[in-house]
């Protein structure tokens, strides 16, 4: 059998789709990564240099809107971000889910992510709390990386809890 000019353009095509994917994917992750982990050693450049230059952050609905309002450009999302890389940190234990995933690639520069997130936080002065959002992320291509370029964040429950991670012992069967 032998491949036509038009196979391998589609084949070319499938496996650019499948790359950005992954670099979207893996963006993400990094991305919640260091969310996971801010205090004053995250490395604030990378943190930032995750968003296009033009990037848009923002918190959609009542509850995430009052909370996080809507953050303009690199450099304002970068002294966001600052705020939370403090000493004591802000969070004793921050942890993102990622669950629901779809990544849709519209063109070879341009995809839409969303994700369901749980985050789980203990915050230096001691309460705990559960959250759950609608993240749904725009994404551009630029200066060789994918990158945010329009991040949502929607409140779907908030609740305080008891503290994450107490001395009990781990119950397992005798």
């Amino acid at each position: 059998m032998t491949d036509t000019p038009a196979d391998i353009a589609d084949l070319r095509a499938r496996l650019s789709r499948l790359e950005a994917e992954a670099a979207i994917r893996a963006c993400m992750n990094r991305y919640m990564a260091l969310c996971d982990a801010l205090s004053p050693a995250t490395p604030l450049d990378e943190l930032a240099g995750l968003f296009t230059e033009d990037a848009v952050w923002e918190g959609i609905g009542d509850k995430y809107r009052r909370t996080f309002g809507r953050i303009v450009g690199r450099p304002a999302l970068r002294a966001m971000f600052a705020r939370y890389m403090v000493e004591p940190s802000h969070f004793a234990l921050n942890v993102h889910f990622l669950t629901s995933e779809l990544i849709q690639p519209a063109s070879p520069v341009f995809a839409t992510g969303c994700w369901i997130m749980l985050q789980t936080s203990t915050f230096a002065a001691g309460a705990s709390h559960l959250n759950a959002a609608r993240l749904t992320v725009d994404f551009r291509a630029a200066d060789g990386a994918w990158r945010m370029s329009h991040f949502r964040t929607e409140n779907l429950f908030s609740r305080p809890v008891d503290a994450w991670n107490r001395p009990d012992p781990v119950p397992v069967p005798e």
